[in-house]
């Protein structure tokens, strides 16, 4: 299941075959996310089940490569439980005294690890299809998290009557021509929320969306808020400098 999962990414994604028209040509449908907008946040718990289904589903093929354990702080994790969870894996290091490279338990500081260690290992587990890096994928794609919710959720039971698909293709209903390389990648209860939230394919979307989007944008909240002081800010210098205009000019009449 998992290798079908990262295969299915790999097209969702725009990198299987036809992805140069993936993100073109077809309307993409809005879908409300809590970090949309001026003042838009990320849901810390929407994060946390995003990571897990990352975790449990995606991670044996995808990476973050550009994401650090000590980072996961952002979704709401004490420094303990990142701690434990760093320590579930191991990570190279090296060269010891001797010259050699070994393997350590990881801590907070090291970099989530890769699920391959090269382009050549992957390719040769996943029947030549090279499953991408995800830390910066939504914010590669036109119209973004909408983009990656849709795909994932525009599979119908059947395609319709009047459709015939080509050999290895299945019809989806926001890729461009509806055929597309990548079967359908979430299935109900796939993962087992560990804050009990039902597993729909609707919300595991939603939810792996979001720390995606969150793996793309990690200062979104910090940038937002230096925004609005910003704006705020030149609010009220426009205020002063129009008040001193106004004595200035009063002062000479």
């Amino acid at each position: 299941m998992n290798r079908l999962f990262a295969l299915g990414l790999t097209a969702l994604l725009g990198l299987g075959s036809g992805a140069a028209q993936a993100a073109e040509g077809v309307a993409i449908p809005s879908h409300s996310w809590s970090f949309s907008g001026l003042f838009g946040t990320f849901d810390r718990a929407q994060l946390q089940r995003g990571f897990q289904v990352y975790r449990e589903v995606c991670s044996s093929c995808h990476s973050i490569k550009y994401i650090s354990f000590r980072n996961f702080l952002d979704l709401g994790y004490t420094p303990d439980e990142i701690k434990a969870l760093a320590a579930e894996y191991t990570v190279m290091d090296g060269p010891n005294d001797d010259g050699e490279m070994f393997e350590r338990p990881a801590i907070p500081a090291d970099r989530f690890p890769l699920a391959f260690p090269n382009e050549q290992a992957a390719r040769a587990a996943n029947n030549g299809a090279y499953p991408p890096d995800l830390s910066l994928m939504t914010k590669a794609r036109k119209s973004g998290p909408d983009y990656n919710y849709a795909l994932m959720i525009g599979y119908p039971e059947e395609p319709p009557a009047d459709v015939e698909l080509m050999d290895g293709m299945y019809y989806n209903d926001y890729f461009p021509g509806h055929q597309i390389a990548m079967p359908a990648p979430l299935s109900e209860d796939i993962v087992e929320y560990a804050d009990g939230t039902a597993a729909t394919v609707e919300q595991m979307a939603e939810d792996v969306t979001a720390f995606l989007m969150w793996t793309a944008e990690p200062n979104l909240e910090t940038r937002k808020s230096m925004g609005v002081t910003v704006i705020l800010f030149l609010l009220v210098l426009t205020g002063v400098l129009f008040a001193a205009k106004k004595k200035i000019w009063s002062d000479l009449h």
